[in-house]
């Protein structure tokens, strides 16, 4: 091989290593979901569905108490949110929280004892539905305060700035805590400073009895942090491939450090807001009318089907998700609960 050879070469390879390296940072176009990456997320998103059908019959049987706020009907979501983040980003949540600690590989077998108040539990069964966390995973929390999260996300997206890292915090919370003040006292900090977060609306349509209508001036929640220039789309939350796209958009926006980055995912929830929840305030049909004509899985599914996937590989996936979820569902009964000791630890740090 001679000199100029050797040097084109040598050249090439570090062009390549650019390139591998700006991928990871998010600043390359990143391709789209397809086949496999398809079919990950809708594994992901069965196992979301399965696990909560399986804490709705617990919580019936009397093995869960207190409040448990199902995600069933909004896992393309956070699935395919989580498809668009890297390594060390973080996430935080509301109450609604199971399936985001499932998108981010928490163990279903934590998470379950969790909800059943036993020691197995990821907050050794001391903080049930509303309040789990794992630093491993980089889940902050699951938070019970309509709102409140929010300016803790935005402190996630602000240590990163600090530090000078290209991670990002992915922020979640409902259309009913888009109103709150901290939410645009958050966004007002977050565009002054070029805080990498990404504020994720889940928009399911109800509160807790109000629609979204009756409960928000603003008809496009996309647009609520446009008095602070923070970018934002509106995006179909019962297409996992639709969301992926528009995370990545944001993943990208915010590691290239241009600030924070706002999604209205709209999305529908076909539980009550709680299992305490009657939600006579809407419509029968209007419930089987979204899961008949836009449920995320099921649309997922058709669209492997045509991509060639066949009806085997489901039976395995449904039987795997169902297996897992049942094992969780047996050793959140079989753990033991917390001693009593447990009501003293955890609640102060030494200084």
């Amino acid at each position: 091989m001679t000199q100029a050879a050797e040097t084109r070469r040598a050249e090439t390879g570090k062009t390549e290593t650019r390139k591998a390296e700006a991928s990871k940072r998010g600043k390359a176009k990143i391709p789209a979901l397809t086949h496999d990456p398809l079919l990950r997320a809708f594994r992901d998103m069965l196992l979301i569905r399965r696990f909560e059908e399986k804490a709705g019959q617990l919580y019936g049987m009397g093995l869960i108490g207190g409040f448990c706020h199902l995600y069933i009907g909004q896992e393309a979501v956070v699935v395919g949110v989580q498809s668009a983040l890297g390594e060390g980003d973080q996430v935080i949540t509301s109450y609604r929280d199971h399936g985001h600690m499932l998108a981010c590989g928490m163990d279903a077998r934590g998470v379950m004892a969790e909800l059943t108040g036993r020691e197995g539990g990821y907050s050794r069964g001391k903080g049930g539905s509303m309040h789990m966390f794992s630093r491993e995973r980089n889940f902050f929390g699951g938070h019970g305060i309509v709102g409140a999260q929010v300016s803790l996300g935005n402190g996630l997206g602000f240590s990163n700035w600090y530090r000078g890292n290209d991670r990002v915090s992915a922020t979640y919370f409902g259309e009913g805590a888009s109103n709150q003040g901290q939410v645009f006292e958050s966004m007002n900090l977050a565009a002054l400073m070029k805080l990498p977060t990404i504020f994720i609306i889940e928009n399911n349509k109800y509160g807790m009895g109000t629609s979204v209508e009756r409960a928000s001036a603003s008809r496009d929640l996309s647009k609520n942090g446009a008095a602070w220039g923070i970018p934002g789309v509106k995006v179909d939350g019962m297409n996992v491939l639709a969301v992926k796209a528009a995370a990545d958009t944001a993943v990208a926006h915010c590691r290239a450090g241009k600030g924070p980055y706002l999604l209205e995912i709209q999305t529908y929830r076909y539980r009550g807001h709680s299992m305490s929840d009657p939600a006579k305030y809407r419509t029968r049909e209007e419930v089987q009318r979204m899961r008949s004509e836009h449920d995320c899985i099921e649309g997922a599914r058709a669209k492997l089907q045509s991509l060639g996937v066949e009806d085997a590989v489901f039976k395995r996936i449904d039987y795997e998700v169902k297996a897992i979820v049942q094992d969780a569902a047996d050793f959140a009964q079989t753990s033991p609960e917390p001693a009593p000791g447990e009501l003293y630890t955890d609640v102060l740090v030494d200084g």
